[in-house]
């Protein structure tokens, strides 16, 4: 049974901030309550304010510049980026992930700010978000920040937004030339959160060597992580099953997987470095051949 709570609508961006510092010690920001309200149910989060930003002017856009890249408000829907032709052309991975995440209803009503503030590993839009090199917008009452999704997640179900901040607002730059994106995630339903997931990007030289790559890998540990030490095995190198190997292995060393009901800690390792390999190769294919 979910505790009694004040319900707080605002408007605007600034009427929100201003509530969220006013009760930010003891108030809970809702934007599509996808989560939130599981939790508050299960009464293992309660609150005596509830702010939802869902409505709020400003909050709800997708934009694209040529100079500044792609910017989405925080209310903005799954369904929004999933069906945003924008969004299919610049940034198709994305679109891809959405087209995968839960269900109709879910991307009907929740929304990407809520999502990569929620934090929970498993998440599908953070190691895409990853790869393709996103910082999020946060703001309180008094001032505004960027923060690279790199650094936005510090523990478990953990993210660095101050008690007073929200995310305004995911940016992510305009991809580089000879460049691919591409996301996978190991589920028994394809409505179903990833056993694993991986998300690679691919920047290539002119010889086809790779110029730079970022690899991602959900619900792999406690956040969402880059796997670092995959991407440096690759830079400099050329597309062979022997560097594809070792990325593999090398994304399997880093993780840091737990066992549970759906799948045991070796048998994840096992899907990262399978995963690894097989979206490192097909980013590879797709940068060799884009313009």
């Amino acid at each position: 049974m979910i505790k009694d709570f004040h319900y707080l609508r605002p408007n605007t961006v600034g009427e929100a901030l201003g509530l969220i510092s006013q009760y930010k010690d003891d108030c809970k920001i809702i934007c599509g309550g996808q989560s939130l309200l599981i939790l508050m149910r299960q009464g293992l989060v309660a609150t005596d304010y509830l702010v939802d930003i869902k409505r709020v002017q400003g909050l709800n856009y997708i934009n694209f510049d040529t100079n500044e890249g792609l910017k989405m408000g925080a209310a903005t829907t799954h369904r929004a980026i999933e069906k945003s032709a924008l969004i299919k052309d610049k940034f198709k991975v994305l679109a891809d992930m959405e087209n995968n995440l839960a269900s109709i209803q879910v991307r009907n009503w929740g929304t990407i700010g809520g999502n990569l503030a929620h934090a929970d590993a498993a998440g599908d839009p953070a190691p895409v978000l990853m790869t393709l090199g996103a910082s999020v917008k946060v703001g309180s009452a008094d001032d505004t920040r960027i923060i690279s999704l790199d650094q936005f997640y510090v523990g478990l179900f953990e993210t660095a937004l101050k008690e007073d901040e929200i995310v305004l607002e995911v940016q992510v730059p305009v991809p580089a030339s000879r460049s691919a994106a591409v996301y996978e995630k190991f589920n028994l339903l394809q409505s179903d959160q990833g056993i694993i997931a991986v998300a690679a990007s691919m920047t290539l030289n002119g010889d086809s060597t790779c110029k730079e790559a970022r690899i991602a890998l959900g619900n792999a540990a406690p956040t969402t992580m880059r796997a670092r030490k995959a991407e440096q095995t690759l830079v400099g190198g050329k597309l062979d099953d022997d560097l594809l190997e070792a990325a593999g292995v090398a994304a399997s060393e880093e993780a840091d997987p737990i066992s549970d009901i759906h799948a045991s800690e070796d048998y994840r390792r096992h899907l990262v470095k399978v995963l690894t390999m097989r979206m490192v190769k097909k980013a590879w294919e797709q940068a060799a051949i884009s313009a």
